[in-house]
């Protein structure tokens, strides 16, 4: 256990995906909780240039980012737990990677800006930008999955890593803004992946409740808000 360490908190969608990874590996390890707003030595000290979660500590060495960490763990825990996380297939590990990157890079920044839309009209937007992500990603399941249960097909893999973390933060956003996002109607597979992956056995071991969640995105949006009145004046 002291081997490995991880800084930060389950409720942060990037240190979720190393807990992801970490439980598949059926690895344990050492969750040094990072409080929120503030900044622990060992987290400037472990992550200098960026200074945020989450950071892993393999024999005393960090490790940075979230896609890092999970490629880290799948490289030198290759055949722990329940396997390979990154496809064995480079063009399927290069399409896993594309996605993550949209994800990361478009498809959550719009999430976030549903929590911070002031306007019904600004939500509205925001809503339809979240949905049309999602619907885009509904259609990356199905020809990656190619009819199975994941997006690695049988097994839980990389992008089902990457952005399964966002599972239950979907779920709160819905219940914060009283609005649909991940629908069975219009994304069905999406919909039904969402649900095996919150309960796969190694994803129910380390992922927060939605309610949870849910009182983190308010304390997030009243920030949000303070920091929007602040910067006004």
């Amino acid at each position: 256990m002291a081997d490995v360490k991880l800084i930060g908190s389950a409720l942060s969608p990037y240190v979720l995906r190393a807990m992801i990874a970490l439980s598949l590996k059926k690895l344990e390890y050492e969750l040094l909780q990072e409080k929120f707003g503030e900044k622990s030595e060992l987290l400037l000290k472990s992550n200098p240039i960026y200074k945020k979660i989450p950071v892993l500590i393999h024999h005393d060495r960090p490790i940075c980012e979230s896609a890092v960490i999970v490629e880290y763990i799948d490289e030198v825990w290759p055949k722990s737990g329940w396997g390979a996380i990154l496809p064995a297939d480079a063009y399927h590990r290069s399409l896993h990677r594309f996605w993550t990157f949209y994800v990361d890079d478009k498809w959550f920044p719009s999430l976030v800006a549903l929590g911070k839309a002031e306007t019904e009209e600004a939500k509205a937007e925001a809503v339809e930008r979240v949905r049309a992500g999602l619907l885009l990603l509904d259609e990356a399941f199905v020809k990656l999955s190619e009819g199975k249960a994941f997006f690695g097909g049988d097994r839980v893999a990389y992008l089902d890593v990457m952005f399964g973390c966002f599972a239950n933060w979907i779920k709160a956003a819905e219940m914060l803004v009283s609005v649909e996002l991940l629908d069975e109607a219009t994304m069905p597979a999406l919909h039904g992946w969402a649900v095996r992956f919150r309960e796969h056995e190694a994803v129910k071991e380390v992922m927060p409740d939605s309610g949870k969640v849910l009182e983190f995105l308010k304390i997030l949006q009243a920030k949000w808000k303070k920091d929007a009145a602040a910067a006004k004046n």
